[in-house]
């Protein structure tokens, strides 16, 4: 079986040779549940090298222990079953026998989300695709969860007059619908068509004990109880696997727009886009960029860039325009061209590796505050990382933006100092090359500083008020920090994980819910 996605750097010495980074004893799966699948049609794989790939995510962190050799974890079977039936009946066989399961699809998370802490059964869902039933009169479409993101929007288009979803995540290429759903995904177009959450319709969902259930989906909108959908959007395969989606889907747009404004400062550009959204325009990209961001990635010095771009009716589009266009009156228009650069360089993230392989620690966190708070948000988080011995730069863009508030989205990198951080900075900053000759990973480092800087930030966030994570869910890496940003209702969340599995063998680890499988060795 090849595995869906490769990561973002090979193993050093293959997968074969890897070693586990955060492996605990693992379980292993009896062969009559794996004869099970392979009886009805689905692939199976227990080799070392496959089971290793599908161990590990898009998490930046496991881009340096690659270089290293090593995997987070690895599961003991890959197994890929191709109907809901076939999910219904392993997952009710490694509930008898007490078998972690860990559901995975693209493996395009960057918070370890889909790694088999402890073995078991790493469940492959890309196997579940198939025809994409539209509702055109509705504008429902049924969507099997193994779909690829970019295959289900071709597919859209080519349907009728022509559709679209409007949800366009960075890992378009590479994640699934059940993905998108299961981590509360963000498309860069959510200010016009909403994020995840609000684009699904209903839920097929197979419990841990094989029960399939289906959540809304009758109705446009009911008052049936509470909302099951959302119950399991989100949930990151801890409370049930999904299988299928109803999604809203919209018709394709048939005029586009675009902006591009520079302001003095990066509050100036977030006061123009509250009154943007406060007037009820919602052009589908809002997106500002601090001057250290919009040097890097536009050569725009002095000035924080806010690109714009938006899709629609031509009516609704030249309206929208011009709220834009009279709320950014004051800053300086900008060669619209600018918008065309980022929309060809968005989903880059080649130098990604290369600067872990490097020694250089890099990653990104998506905080979401209301309006009120954004700025101190922003200052709060730049403020503590740099103060973080090591770092070499933290940089901050609104990435989304909403009615009552938006996302801010930093990214920072540090290197251990001795390594000659004096150097290291140009890399960060979209100059070639990978940070410096000789450096390496250096693993003692990197852990520590990664750790530290993750906790400082979730701090700063949490003394803000701000949501520790917008579209990239928690997983592994801030699965240690859920229970504070949850308060008391975390207990809720842990009740509700043993009344839908209570053997706890969906995806063991993550939520920072306790499991019975032992200890989550990170940080």
């Amino acid at each position: 079986m090849t595995p869906p996605l490769v990561p973002p750097t090979p193993v050093e010495g293959g997968p074969e040779a890897a070693a586990q980074r955060l492996g605990t004893r693992p379980v292993a799966v009896p062969a009559s549940i794996l004869d099970e699948v392979r009886d009805g049609g689905g692939a199976v794989d227990t080799g070392i090298a496959a089971c290793a790939e599908a161990g590990r995510d898009w998490w930046p962190i496991s881009i340096g222990w690659a270089s290293a050799g090593l995997v987070p974890a690895r599961p003991a079977a890959v197994v890929r079953p191709v109907s809901t039936a076939q999910v219904a009946a392993l997952l009710r066989s490694c509930n008898d026998d007490l078998i972690p399961v860990t559901p995975i699809a693209g493996r395009s998370g960057v918070c370890g989300g889909a790694v088999a802490l402890f073995g078991g059964v790493a469940l492959d869902l890309t196997g579940l695709t198939g025809e994409v039933h539209l509702d055109e009169v509705s504008l429902v479409a049924e969507v099997p969860a193994g779909t690829n993101g970019r295959a289900l929007e071709e597919t859209l288009r080519a349907k009728g007059t022509g559709y679209t979803l409007g949800h366009w995540p960075q890992s378009i290429d590479l994640s699934t619908i059940g993905g998108w759903i299961a981590c509360r995904s963000a498309g860069q177009y959510s200010t016009r068509y909403g994020k995840i959450e609000d684009l699904v319709a209903g839920l097929e969902v197979v419990l841990a004990d094989g029960t399939v259930v289906r959540t809304g989906s009758i109705a446009p909108r009911a008052a049936t109880g509470p909302d099951l959908t959302q119950l399991f959007t989100g949930s990151e395969g801890v409370l049930g696997v999904i299988t299928r989606a109803w999604l809203r889907v919209r018709p394709a747009p048939p005029a586009e727009g675009r902006r591009a404004y520079g302001f003095a400062t990066f509050a100036e550009g977030t006061a123009a886009c509250r009154r943007i959204l406060r007037r009820g325009a919602t052009p589908a990209v809002v997106r500002l960029y601090d001057r250290t961001e919009s040097e890097r990635s536009f050569a725009v010095a002095d000035h924080c860039v806010l690109v714009v771009l938006d899709e629609a009716d031509p009516g609704l589009l030249d309206a929208t325009l011009e709220v834009v266009d009279e709320e950014c009156a004051g800053a300086l228009r900008l060669d619209g061209a600018l918008v065309a650069h980022w929309l060809a360089t968005r989903n880059d993230v080649s130098q990604l590796a290369p600067l872990w392989r490097a020694g250089i620690v890099v990653d990104t966190a998506e905080l979401a505050a209301h309006w009120g708070r954004i700025d101190a948000l922003g200052e709060a988080v730049v403020n503590t990382l740099e103060a973080l011995d090591g770092t070499l730069v933290v940089s901050r863009h609104l990435s989304h933006a909403y009615p009552d508030g938006g996302c801010v989205y930093f990214t920072f990198a540090g290197r251990r100092p001795s390594a000659g951080a004096e150097t290291a900075g140009a890399e960060t900053t979209g100059a070639e090359g990978t940070g410096g000759e000789g450096s390496g990973f250096d693993a003692a480092w990197a852990e520590g500083y990664y750790a530290r800087a993750w906790d400082m930030l979730s701090a700063a966030a949490m003394s803000q008020h701000a949501a520790i994570s917008h579209h990239h869910g928690i997983g592994i890496q801030r699965a240690r920090f859920l229970h504070e940003a949850l308060g008391p209702a975390f207990d809720v969340l842990v009740a509700l994980k043993r009344a839908l599995d209570p053997a706890g063998i969906l995806n063991p680890g993550k939520l920072g819910i306790p499991n019975p499988f032992g200890e989550v060795p990170w940080p």
